[in-house]
């Protein structure tokens, strides 16, 4: 019974690094521009169709197929911001989310359009199904590699957030657009490239999503609530506070399913929830300066 709890926590700790991966694009966004992208899930069901046609264009493995889909969206998430978001960001947040709102409704048609309303899945051959065993526990190759995965890339943004010219501008331009513009920063041009930092993030999540279950065009809302509730919980705009957020909201949903299988997606919330009453900045809010 004890390894059988064991398990459900361990096996919520590994989803958790998926939900974190959904979660540090919109986390990024939000520190930088403090824009809330309600796109962003349908924009990860975008990358996992991207990578389910270059998979099966070229013929290549899904996670192969990530050297074509995380250029692909970096470069949409550029001419994105560039072309439509820098138009509506200011002091009034409804615009950005009314066209974000938008263009999540655009690409859920378009995908609808293009690839039909079935659900697909990406053949991930033996990675699918690989296990090992650890201390009595079988745990999947495939969600190892993606919690692996998480935390590098969480890294990775840190690091390029404190300690990289380009995440100084990102810093910049989140502390005081028109401060920095003036110390000779093109404002326009670090949010295209904070949004092309996200949506390569989003590439990852989207593939990882599409090796791990099926998909189809309408499950970008429940992406996006995962993601929020990963951010939101962990604090706005802390990227290790998202890994947290998600390893939180893994574990209290595999425990829910424990209990009861149908209590899944609920218990997620319910945590969400009591943490949000408890803590409602977060349980680690980003502290500036």
């Amino acid at each position: 019974m004890i390894m059988e709890w064991a398990n459900a926590i361990v096996q919520g700790t590994l989803l958790g690094g998926l939900y974190a991966l959904f979660a540090a694009g919109l986390s990024l966004i939000f520190g930088v521009m403090r824009l809330v992208n309600i796109a962003h899930g349908d924009l990860i069901v975008l990358a996992a169709y991207l990578g389910l046609t270059t998979a099966i264009v070229l013929g290549v493995h899904p996670l192969a197929a990530l050297l074509i889909v995380v250029p692909a969206m970096a470069a949409i998430g550029y001419a994105l911001q560039r072309g439509v978001l820098n138009q509506t960001l200011g002091d009034d947040i409804l615009p950005p989310l009314l066209v974000t709102f938008g263009l999540s409704v655009i690409i859920q048609n378009a995908l609808l359009e293009v690839y039909s309303a079935d659900p697909q899945k990406m053949d991930a051959g033996a990675l699918e199904t690989a296990s090992i065993s650890v201390g009595g526990l079988a745990l999947g190759v495939l969600p190892l590699l993606t919690f692996a995965v998480a935390v590098a890339i969480i890294a990775t943004l840190q690091w390029t957030f404190y300690r990289t010219a380009l995440g100084r501008a990102f810093r910049a331009v989140s502390d005081n657009q028109d401060i920095a513009q003036l110390m000779g920063l093109n404002r326009r041009h670090v949010f295209g490239l904070a949004m092309a930092l996200s949506l390569a993030v989003t590439a990852v999540a989207g593939i990882l999503l599409g090796v791990r279950t099926s998909f189809d065009p309408s499950i970008g809302g429940g992406r996006l609530i995962f993601g929020f509730e990963a951010v939101i919980i962990g604090g706005l705009g802390n990227l290790w506070g998202t890994l947290a957020g998600g390893v939180i909201l893994g574990v209290a949903q595999t425990v829910g399913a424990k209990i009861n299988p149908g209590w899944q997606i609920l218990a997620g919330h319910i945590a969400f929830l009591l943490i949000l009453a408890v803590r409602p900045n977060g349980l680690f809010p980003r502290i500036s300066g």
